[in-house]
């Protein structure tokens, strides 16, 4: 049976793709306040703002490829049985092979109803308009978790992190919660790999850092990984 790798992936991991991070010097927080575009009191207040910040989003990632850090962790599969838990609500992973990936914060190409949340669709080429409504007639929103709003999807995560034979962390300074509490439903002797240059940290146990971006980190797992075979 193949050993589980679950990898819980963060901005970092597209960064070297061209997408734009929300943190970092330079980044989208610079350019907008966080509650004017990604709340829901920001829907309610400046509708069209948030509209053209998701399309503006959208319409960047269609020019964007999965870089090799993507296609290093689902060539995994090969040797491994692998689940990505991203925070990025972008489809590269889905594009560079990756069949196993759970979205915590939603996804960029997908709209669901204001109304009924379950009614998600994917989104036909990147603009989103007022007008574009649910099969009950109620507007479109993007399906992005926005600040405020619960996580449904740790309810999938956390089972998944429980059975991992090994964690690895990829581009997230593990500061945006829930998600950077997955961390502590690792079994006690399972290895955990954090990739990233700033060393985020882990107040946990003995912890393997790899202090590169995702895709020459993504390089330098897969020779540790070789001794797990």
């Amino acid at each position: 049976m193949k050993k589980k790798i679950v990898v819980l992936t963060g901005a970092g991991m597209s960064q070297e793709s061209g997408i734009r991070t929300f943190r970092d010097m330079g980044g989208l927080w610079e350019e907008y306040d966080v509650m004017e575009v990604a709340s829901p009191q920001a829907w309610e207040n400046n509708p069209e703002l948030v509209m053209k910040f998701y399309n503006d989003r959208r319409k960047q990632l269609l020019n964007c490829k999965p870089n090799a850090g993507h296609i290093g962790l689902a060539e995994l599969e090969n040797n491994y049985d692998v689940q990505i838990i991203t925070q990025n609500v972008d489809d590269l992973h889905e594009r560079a092979g990756s069949t196993k990936v759970l979205h915590l914060h939603g996804e960029l190409k997908k709209v669901r109803s204001v109304r009924y949340p379950e009614l998600v669709y994917e989104l036909d080429g990147w603009e989103l308009k007022f007008g574009d409504l649910c099969e009950k007639g109620h507007q479109l929103r993007p399906h992005i978790v926005w600040f405020g709003e619960e996580v449904p999807a740790m309810i999938d995560a956390i089972p998944i992190v429980e059975s991992a034979d090994i964690f690895v962390v990829v581009g997230t300074s593990l500061n945006v919660y829930p998600a950077a509490g997955l961390v502590h439903y690792t079994k006690d002797d399972v290895p955990i790999f954090v990739i990233d240059p700033e060393r985020p940290p882990v107040y946990l146990r003995d912890v393997s850092f790899i202090e590169e971006k995702a895709e020459a980190g993504v390089a330098v797992l897969r020779e540790k990984l070789n001794s797990f075979l």
